[in-house]
């Protein structure tokens, strides 16, 4: 059986503590995953982060920029510590249910963040020249200098989609090491980059890989200069107040249509859709409401009609885009949310998975209890409120698409601190680009501006 080591600054180690990983649907092992205590990590971090951040101060910015593209084409297209790209896909699929489809769709956009990542650091620094991270400052007319926050970057990571590990990738060529805690049911993805990255030459020093319990997570929030942090309200709750961590919750995204637009809303029926059950509904982009200010029936109806499309298929099967869940109990507990919010059962049982059917609930109030929930697979509220409610009736909105021309809405929604991202037009919520980041500056979270000036003799 294949055994995952833990990194310790790239050197591998197995643990007298394994994990199996498990089928989700056959409920066999087919892996053992060694695990870090907190005493490992403990020492590690207080002993031996200052060699990582040596390792990555040797390269030049431009170097780690050509080394993330190899490292890219790496992950999606070689053979990877005897794992080939196919088997990737599969150990991905058998221990979180994600369709085989869905899994290389999540390969490539890792792969576009790797071959972007000079566009992706022109997005997050605002275009400074990128030898002030080799040099420290510029000097000028306009002198500049940054200092690093931290010696690493701690990532407790997810289990529910691969494509979030494209937030935390461009840290290598921000020249900061990484100390990430894989998440239990997905523990294939920052393995496979790591691997990638150290066959395109990486340091090895720059990599810590910890499969761990709760208190390994948090030990690594504590002992990194800076953190991130993916989880749901409760884990993200208890670290709010520490400017260390960067949380990644639930997104709450919605698509808003204008009053000048709403009569046209067939127009839009595959944009709000789009923004509902893309990757299978997994992801803190998805929206999980539409906010319109009339016709909500209807586009609840044409939705729901849309929606019914998807159905569950074989893993392998090219067509399949909406994930079982890994553990039945979560889909019966969220089930028995919906039902206690005045919906039927969406539990679909098929071929000895357990899914959640696409839902659409017609909200008559931004009171209701399902009216801004956000969960793992196709769901979303339609709510008819006044647009000039907008956006504040909304609440804490990581990405909205707005439907609408109306400058007196979009000024609103510009000057809202409410709205994270903000889509202007007929785009998807999960509609991104490299060089915006939708969540968090990575740059700004590792790195900080000191007044600097030079005199020249």
């Amino acid at each position: 059986m294949r055994h995952v080591p833990i990194l310790r600054h790239g050197r591998e180690y197995r643990s007298m503590d394994l994990a199996p990983a498990i089928h989700f649907k056959t409920r066999q092992p087919i892996a053992q995953i060694s695990q870090a205590n907190v005493g490992l990590i403990r020492r590690d971090l207080l002993l031996d982060q200052q060699r990582a951040t040596d390792a990555l101060a040797a390269f030049t910015t431009r170097e780690l920029i050509a080394l993330c593209a190899r490292a890219g084409d790496l992950f999606l297209n070689d053979d990877l510590d005897n794992e080939t790209p196919q088997q990737y896909v599969e150990n991905v699929s058998a221990t979180t249910g994600m369709p085989h489809a869905l899994a290389r769709g999540n390969m490539a956009k890792i792969n576009s963040m790797c071959a972007n990542m000079e566009t992706v650091l022109a997005g997050l620094t605002r275009n400074v020249p990128l030898d002030v991270l080799d040099q420290g400052y510029i000097n000028g007319d306009q002198p500049v200098s940054f200092y690093p926050r931290g010696q690493s970057l701690g990532v407790v990571l997810p289990s529910n989609s691969p494509g979030v590990h494209s937030l935390w990738i461009p840290s290598i060529a921000l020249k900061t090491p990484l100390v990430l805690k894989p998440g239990s049911a997905e523990p294939w993805t920052p393995r496979r980059i790591i691997n990638a990255f150290l066959k395109a030459g990486a340091p090895p020093e720059a990599f810590c890989y910890y499969p761990t319990d709760h208190a390994g997570a948090n030990e690594i929030l504590r002992l990194t200069g800076r953190g991130m942090l993916f989880g749901d309200i409760g884990a993200v709750k208890n670290w709010a107040t520490d400017p260390r961590i960067e949380l990644h919750g639930p997104g709450y995204s919605k698509v808003v249509i204008g009053e000048d637009c709403i009569d046209d809303w067939p127009t839009y029926i595959d944009t709000l859709a789009a923004s509902i059950a893309a990757n299978g509904g997994r992801s803190c982009v998805n929206a999980s409401g539409v906010w319109v200010p009339r016709h909500a029936d209807a586009i609840a109806a044409a939705l729901s009609e849309k929606l019914s499309q998807i159905v569950p298929r074989a893993s392998d099967d090219p067509q399949a885009t909406l994930a079982p869940f890994a553990t039945p109990a979560t889909a019966h507990r969220i089930d028995a949310t919906l039902q206690a919010g005045g919906l039927p059962s969406r539990i679909a049982e098929h071929d000895g998975c357990t899914y959640l059917l696409p839902t659409i609930v017609r909200c008559d109030s931004p009171d209701h209890p399902l009216a801004n929930k956000e969960f793992l697979f196709p769901f979303a509220s339609v709510l008819e409120v006044p647009q000039n409610a907008i956006p504040h009736i909304l609440g804490p909105t990581l990405v909205v698409s707005a439907i609408t021309s109306d400058k007196a809405l979009i000024r609103r929604l510009l000057s809202s601190p409410q709205v994270g991202r903000l889509n202007i037009g007929a785009l998807p919520t999960n509609a991104i680009r490299w060089d915006q980041p939708h969540e968090g500056n990575l740059f700004d979270h590792l790195y900080a501006r000191r007044a600097f000036e030079m005199s020249v003799a």
